[in-house]
């Protein structure tokens, strides 16, 4: 498709197609935060720190890759001991990081996973009342009340792949929804969030996989989208019901789809390959007539998810650390600049500002519409250790950031009451 043809489209689109993301509370309680695109709308988060503005650090027992997810004062997190014999949920107290609960949720021989991967990187979901937490063929999905009592288990699986698990789980209204990419029996599940009773199950194409499920309305109803390996595929999040699919350039497909502007949803591979924008709401195979525009992508590896920022789709190369921009409206590159590095995180975004986290723990904030050469506005530390890797993107609550490292967990700046 031409950028011309996909930018007449987008204006149709535009004024023909209404499409938000399910918008839950402001608190971050899932996987991408509230609208599942990375963003914050609090306009009191700090864009430049150091170490003298951590308000507290707290090392973590185990180590893992998952992000802080928040009700009230409680702050959720997974990690695994023992080389992932052990896997662990745990609550501490936002004021100060002090343990108010942890359980642990299985314990056995750990299944191999990926040298950059942890026994804990899918990051928890909460519908305020009961935290849902995955660990793979670590014992499958696990569920408790924020107060620390389980409610209930389920067993999904081996996940057959050399790489492990860490798609994350999401709720929709009652059902808890996991993806369960696999190189063996894979399928996406839809359990009952209070009971753990499978409500739905749903065959997919069988391949490893890392993405996430994100819900959107479109319209008068919701969609369940997970990017995979051919590409992203939208369920029924009711009954399960395969929507539409649209055929990827590539495979991988572990960075998660990303709702934005035009009420498009923006998708990178994995791999090396075109990125492209995708008009949802659509049935059967829809690659012909939803994807409103793609551009190629002649890039290394692309693990952390894009985030939209003004007019802008930002990706980051895993190595090296080159951000692209991609405009939102017809796809054409806009800038590329080199930031350094090793970046696994997905990227967040507040005041109108993209923030990358490094594995060194460095947070370089960026404005894709900077008049200046380079969009880079801050480079921040928390003056974190040699050893600690940082594969988790940074946090916005309440006027604070918290980052998590494998084995420690930082809070920066004061809380806004």
């Amino acid at each position: 498709m031409s950028r011309v043809a996909g930018a007449v489209l987008l204006v149709l689109v535009c004024r023909s197609f209404t499409i938000t993301a399910a918008r839950g509370e402001e608190p971050w309680q899932s996987w991408r935060g509230p609208f599942s695109d990375g963003h914050s709308h609090q306009t009191n988060l700090p864009v430049n720190w150091t170490a003298a503005d951590v308000a507290w650090k707290v090392k973590l027992k185990g180590r893992g890759q998952s992000s802080p997810i928040f009700v009230g004062d409680r702050i959720f997190l997974t990690t695994a001991l023992n080389d992932g014999r052990e896997r662990m949920v745990m609550c501490l107290h936002r004021d100060d990081g002090r343990v108010l609960w942890e359980r642990t949720a299985w314990t056995g021989d750990p299944e191999p996973i990926h040298k950059m991967n942890s026994w804990a990187s899918a990051t928890c979901a909460t519908d305020g009342e009961r935290v849902y937490a995955f660990f793979g063929r670590g014992g499958g999905l696990f569920c408790y009340t924020i107060g620390g009592e389980k409610v209930w288990e389920k067993n999904l699986g081996q996940f057959e792949s050399p790489w492990g698990t860490a798609a994350s789980p999401l709720v929709a209204g009652n059902v808890v929804i996991q993806n369960c990419d696999s190189d063996k029996d894979a399928y996406i599940i839809g359990l009952d969030k209070r009971t753990g009773a499978e409500v739905w199950k749903t065959e997919r194409q069988t391949i490893r996989g890392w993405s996430s499920p994100i819900l959107l309305k479109v319209g008068d109803h919701q969609e369940v989208v997970v990017n995979g390996h051919f590409g992203p595929k939208a369920y029924d999040p009711a009954t399960g019901k395969e929507l539409w699919y649209c055929k990827s350039f590539i495979g991988r497909g572990e960075p998660t789809v990303t709702p934005g502007p035009g009420g498009l949803l923006y998708v990178m591979n994995g791999q090396r390959g075109d990125v492209y924008a995708i008009r949802p709401g659509g049935s059967g195979t829809v690659t012909d007539t939803h994807m409103v525009w793609h551009t190629p992508r002649k890039t290394g590896r692309d693990l952390p998810s894009p985030i939209i920022v003004k007019n802008a789709m930002l990706g980051i190369e895993m190595k090296g650390g080159i951000v692209t921009a991609y405009d939102t409206a017809d796809g054409h590159e806009l800038w590329r600049e080199r930031l350094s590095g090793n970046f696994s995180a997905s990227p967040t975004a507040w005041r109108d500002l993209a923030f990358f986290v490094e594995e060194s723990g460095e947070v370089i904030a960026i404005d894709p519409t900077a008049a200046s050469e380079t969009k880079i506005v801050s480079r921040s530390t928390v003056g974190a250790a040699e050893d600690e890797i940082f594969r988790a993107g940074a946090v916005p609550s309440e006027g604070q950031v918290f980052l998590r490292a494998d084995s420690a967990l930082y809070c920066i700046g004061r809380r806004a009451r």
